[in-house]
């Protein structure tokens, strides 16, 4: 299952996604470390990430290449020669039945949030999807997160469930909405 955590934005006038110096490209192994400091950054200082404790370069790396090797896409936001983002889906259920149904994760360095990068991520993201003839991307927000909810509503999914109480972190139960987009 792909990781049920999505970025906290709030789309602003300060856009830099159509600046020169944004790529968004193809994850590269040398980007690890830096998806690896988003990620655990998203660990210990939020609930977009349900995990507890933060995650080794080992990990990541084994991550990276399970991806790569199973020909799911993992995406990068590059500013300045610095990753300051990035964006994956996965299968939504090991099951033959959901094989067309696909569930993704994004993720932006707080320093970049509400920029426009976790835009350009997901319409690369979506494209993607839909190139490889997926019917459906479905993604799990904490319902706290009302940035990453209003986030994906702009982008065409809708509100589709609500999981009460199923996560719990930092001493709190934590409530989860999930949501889909169709792809074609």
């Amino acid at each position: 299952m792909e990781l049920l955590t999505f970025l906290e934005s709030n789309e602003s006038s300060t856009d830099i996604s159509d600046k020169m110096s944004l790529i968004v490209r193809k994850a590269l192994e040398n980007d690890i470390p830096e998806i690896l400091e988003i990620n655990n950054y998203e660990i210990l200082n939020s609930t977009v990430n349900y995990d507890y404790e933060p995650k080794s370069l080992e990990f990541q790396l084994d991550w990276f290449h399970q991806k790569s090797s199973a020909g799911l896409p993992i995406i990068v936001a590059e500013k300045d020669g610095k990753v300051i983002g990035f964006a994956t889906f996965g299968p939504f259920r090991p099951k033959p039945s959901y094989q067309f149904t696909i569930e993704h994760s994004v993720y932006i360095h707080p320093d970049f949030r509400g920029a426009g990068v976790g835009k350009r991520l997901m319409e690369k993201l979506i494209s993607i999807a839909k190139n490889k003839g997926f019917h459906l991307m479905v993604g799990g927000i904490d319902a706290n997160n009302l940035n990453s909810l209003e986030f994906h509503k702009k982008l065409g999914f809708q509100e589709v469930g609500k999981f009460l109480e199923v996560g719990r972190k930092f001493d709190q139960w934590l409530d989860l909405i999930f949501v889909q987009l169709p792809l074609g």
